[in-house]
């Protein structure tokens, strides 16, 4: 049996006397998608960066496919197969979808030109294309500048440029992604979620929006000021028993969840 792409175990985040995160524990698959929830001030977003390498805990511990990791920073997350899509995409929206996916990794020309640091546009558009085909992604041409892209488009655009840096499996880290999305643009992110998770890519979603989390999510974790209180699949759960967890009426009145 496939041991979990990701692991934390017992995850403590202190500022001074306030306790951000307090002894939060979570196990992702391959393939698997984990809706995390909360509310305001829950401690999604510190664990989110825990995970990604943004914040480092006070105590616990964090393991990628078996091996203990300590993140000082997201490219120690990401060299370990972990990557992010933060909420506001960090999309450059004067450039073109190929620049965007190649940011960091543009192909170069060859001979003296590559020497010089030119970049091979050509080559950059066919791997960009390349990789959008394998992702099952039709968004628009690779050289339309992003700043012609709908809400759902750039949504695509940015996970399907941290997929990329993952290859198959990995891990893959996202914040809010259907926040401010229409019907139609949250599909589109819902389509690509469902095709990476059926490439093996472990996930996990911070998310608001319960219809989405309900419809990608094979398993749910609720976090409440700072605490886990619900670890369950989704199948076994319901909006309003969610809901309850999150506000905290669940957590009061003794309701149950596999943690």
């Amino acid at each position: 049996m496939t041991g979990p792409a990701f692991e934390l175990d017992d995850i403590c985040v202190h500022y001074g006397f306030l306790r951000a995160l307090d002894g939060v524990s979570l196990r992702v698959a391959p393939g698997e998608v984990v809706a995390l929830l909360g509310d305001n001030g829950a401690g999604k977003s510190t664990l989110l960066k825990v995970m990604s390498g943004a914040h480092r805990p006070t105590t616990g511990t964090i393991r990628v496919n078996g091996i203990e990791r300590a993140f000082r920073a997201p490219r120690d997350a990401g060299d370990a197969g972990v990557q992010m899509v933060y909420q506001d995409l960090a999309l450059v929206d004067a450039m073109d979808i190929a620049t965007n996916l190649s940011l960091g990794r543009e192909p170069l020309r060859r001979g003296v030109l590559g020497w010089l640091g030119f970049i091979d546009r050509r080559a950059m558009r066919t791997e960009s294309q390349s990789e959008l085909d394998a992702l099952g992604v039709r968004t628009a041409p690779v050289t339309r500048p992003v700043e012609m892209l709908s809400g759902g488009q750039r949504q695509v655009v940015a996970i399907a440029r941290a997929a990329a840096r993952l290859g198959d499996g990995g891990v893959l880290l996202m914040d809010e992604p259907t926040a401010a999305l229409g019907h139609e643009q949250t599909e589109l992110v819902e389509e690509l979620v469902v095709r990476l998770s059926a490439r093996g890519t472990a996930i996990v979603v911070v998310t608001h929006n319960l219809p989405f989390a309900q419809a990608v999510a094979h398993r749910t974790v609720v976090l409440n000021r700072g605490r886990k209180v619900a670890d369950i699949a989704t199948a076994e759960t319901d909006k309003d028993q969610i809901v309850s967890w999150i506000t905290g009426a669940g957590v009061q009145e003794g309701f149950g969840a596999r943690l």
